[in-house]
């Protein structure tokens, strides 16, 4: 495996700037490919989808191609791909959808670990449906979620769990293929958020033992879209509010109104980046997103360690990002200096590492720092060591 971060960072217009980006956990820079495909569809021949005109076909094809991206990058069935405005409007969608078959008396599991967007739907339709809702805890002190976790909430009235595959805010990534045992064993559905998890791991929803995983592709380079997958024969026996003369068709019939057909092939532009990234990597489009995913994750981790070693160095810093297994993302605080004030004094440097509980509102809460979260330093393969030096001299200054 090879990665060479200088030939990668080349294909980032904006990283240009000078600025350090330390902000992918909310949404990476994004390379001239995905832009070009983008502009190329949206200015091309385009209609709504059909195989009669040019224009047609073009629409069909950004589907199509979308739909297999998306396939292999998460190794699933491409007829189980369904698109959406964003990760939180499907999550909504779906919640929607299941709460028809609820009722007093069943259970619904969600975690303290995750972002709102696979927090609130389950709670809101909990609510409408008379179910009764349970929460899955984890340890504050080091930010990790075990299975016993799980374990303590899920019994064979619960209908289904929530739970995150990487904290957006901790990057804790708890042990979902020991989870999915312990949820289907109960006869439950399992909804993974893998809108964190995506951007840093080879992913296998199929060895995941997930029955729906969602991600954003803005955070993997791509466009402002939201993707969620499930097996077809499961989504065929879900029947979502549509509209009478659309399809019901797997999935169309979970995406309501006009797919964003640029934005599609934005997506695919995307995963091709991907699968490019280690440029020995040989193979089909899955083989080669693995290899270069696989030298993308030993980058990262070379710069987390510098990253976390020398916030362990500076007095005053708490870190809360403790989990034994986790993205490369540390959230910290420095004593006696607002969280904010940190985050704007960096931006003046030309470093973005917001601050704030980035809709992990629970997971907040729950370690302490109410609504106001703290500083998160989340890192991308674009990132480099001379960026980390950046990062933790300006820390200094700041102390």
């Amino acid at each position: 495996m090879a990665f060479n971060v200088d030939q990668v960072r080349a294909q980032f217009p904006s990283l240009k700037s000078g600025v350090a980006h330390f902000d992918g956990p909310g949404g990476t820079q994004t390379p001239d490919s995905v832009g070009k495909a983008i502009y190329e569809t949206i200015t091309g021949p385009l209609a709504n989808q059909g195989v009669n005109t040019e224009a047609e076909r073009a629409a069909e094809a950004s589907v199509d191609g979308a739909r297999s991206a998306i396939a292999d990058l998460l190794n699933v069935d491409a007829r189980g791909v369904v698109f959406g405005r964003s990760m939180t409007q499907l999550t909504f969608d779906f919640a929607r959808t299941l709460a028809q078959g609820w009722k007093p008396g069943d259970e619904i599991v969600v975690s303290k670990l995750d972002h709102d967007a696979n927090v609130r739907p389950w709670v809101r339709y909990a609510e409408k449906s008379g179910a009764t809702l349970r929460w899955i805890e984890f340890d504050p002190a080091t930010g990790h979620l075990d299975v016993s976790d799980v374990e303590s909430v899920v019994n064979e009235r619960t209908k289904l769990v929530a739970i995150t595959a990487a904290g957006n805010i901790l990057g804790t990534k708890p042990d979902i293929p020991a989870i999915s045992k312990v949820v289907h064993a109960a006869g439950a559905l399992l909804y993974v958020d893998g809108v964190h998890n995506t951007a840093h791991t080879v992913v296998d929803v199929a060895a995941m033992g997930a029955d729906f995983y969602g991600c954003s592709p803005y955070k993997f380079f791509g466009p402002h879209i939201g993707v969620m997958t499930a097996k077809p024969e499961l989504l065929e026996s879900l029947h979502p509010d549509k509209l009478l003369p659309s399809t019901e068709r797997v999935p169309e019939r979970f995406e309501l109104g006009t797919l964003q057909y640029e934005l599609l092939a934005g997506i695919t532009a995307a995963v091709d980046f991907i699968a490019g990234m280690d440029p020995d990597s040989k193979g089909s489009r899955r083989e080669r997103i693995v290899s270069s995913m696989g030298a993308a994750e030993v980058h990262e981790h070379a710069l987390s360690h510098r990253l976390r070693t020398g916030l362990e160095q500076m007095e005053n810093v708490t870190i809360y990002s403790n989990a034994r297994s986790k993205t490369p993302t540390e959230l910290f605080s420095l004593a006696g200096v607002d969280s904010q004030k940190i985050y704007l004094e960096l931006a003046g440097k030309k470093i973005n590492a917001p601050a704030g509980n980035f809709y992990a509102i629970e997971c907040s809460r729950h370690l302490g720092l109410g609504d106001g979260g703290a500083v998160r330093a989340g890192l991308a393969p674009y990132n480099t060591e001379e960026e980390i030096d950046r990062l933790l001299n300006a820390l200094s200054e700041i102390r």
